[in-house]
């Protein structure tokens, strides 16, 4: 096993792959530009191989650096991995976990989290992201983050661990017809026109086949990116909403002046939310995850989530 790439090598190339620019890299790597060159040039002769074509405006791979890139990718991710597993090990939970988490989720939820998992296990570091299930999902195989929170089902090689199910709310504008109804029928939602997420979203996709369902159509000129701009939106009557029981409770109350939620016939629309990591990924910390979620789920959440086993 003479004449190895160094992980050194592959971390530097993998940098110089994000980034686009050598400069760019190597302060990300906390090197000098020339260093960061050296080891490049060294990993190219070992496999004799071009990885990048150098130009004015940056780098691009060439095909045999965007194969080498999904394998030191995969190495550098394995390798990772190995610490973590060993260093949570000396102390039942330490070291740190990259943890991804969708914007619809993370503000509502992860606070109650995080403040449990610190108290009972101090040497633990979570490192927290935000963005769009499917980025989430994307980043997630390729080894940047340990673990994800998202709506569920999700596609790809992946272990799923259920966490719970979440109700949609219908939330209308104060002035609509449907405020002053006690219960709203489905059958009034024929025709209707429901505001959502941009696509990217798991609960997008569960609205539009909602609509579908109801017969009702879905708002595609105007998409909220945020759940904040579909609740602002539906309070200015350009549509209903179907948004999370965890953002109806943390952000509109009984006398919000824009909108109003609304009860609707038949059984609650839910949601279901887990936990996704890679097929062998961290082992340790995530049952302490997810026994925390739970708690959290069992004592603050009890009258808006429903526990999920399994």
């Amino acid at each position: 096993m003479r004449d190895l790439p160094s992980l050194k090598q592959l971390a530097y190339f993998v940098a110089l792959a994000d980034t686009g620019n050598f400069r760019s890299a190597a302060a990300h790597c906390g090197v000098s530009q020339p260093s960061l060159s050296i080891q490049l040039a060294s990993l190219e002769k070992r496999f004799d191989q071009v990885l990048v074509e150098r130009s004015r405006p940056g780098v691009i791979l060439t095909p045999a650096g965007r194969a080498m890139l999904e394998r030191a990718r995969g190495i550098l991710a394995g390798v990772q991995n190995l610490v973590d597993h060993f260093e949570s090990a000396k102390s039942g939970l330490s070291g740190s976990i990259r943890f991804g988490a969708s914007a619809t989720l993370a503000p509502y939820l992860l606070p109650h989290v995080i403040g449990r998992l610190h108290a009972h296990h101090p040497d633990l570091g979570l490192f927290i992201r935000e963005s769009t299930p499917d980025l989430l999902i994307q980043r997630l195989g390729r080894g940047d983050f340990d673990v994800i929170l998202v709506q569920l089902p999700v596609r790809g090689d992946f272990e799923t661990i259920r966490l719970f199910r979440e109700p949609l709310e219908l939330v209308v504008a104060r002035d609509h017809p449907f405020a002053a109804q006690g219960r709203v029928p489905r059958a009034a939602l024929q025709g209707e026109t429901v505001l959502s997420l941009a696509p990217g979203y798991a609960l997008r996709e569960q609205v539009a086949g909602l609509c579908e369902t109801l017969g009702a159509r879905l708002r595609t000129d105007y998409e909220g990116n945020s759940l904040d701009s579909v609740r602002l939106m539906a309070g200015m009557g350009m549509g209903v909403a179907f948004l999370p029981a965890l953002y109806v409770r943390s952000e509109i109350g009984a006398h919000n002046p824009d909108v109003v939620v609304v009860s609707m016939e038949g059984p609650r629309i839910l949601r279901s939310v887990g936990l996704v990591k890679r097929v062998g990924g961290v082992e340790v910390a995530v049952p302490r995850i997810v026994q925390a979620m739970h708690a959290v789920v069992r004592e603050v959440f009890a009258g808006t989530l429903i526990l999920e086993a399994g």
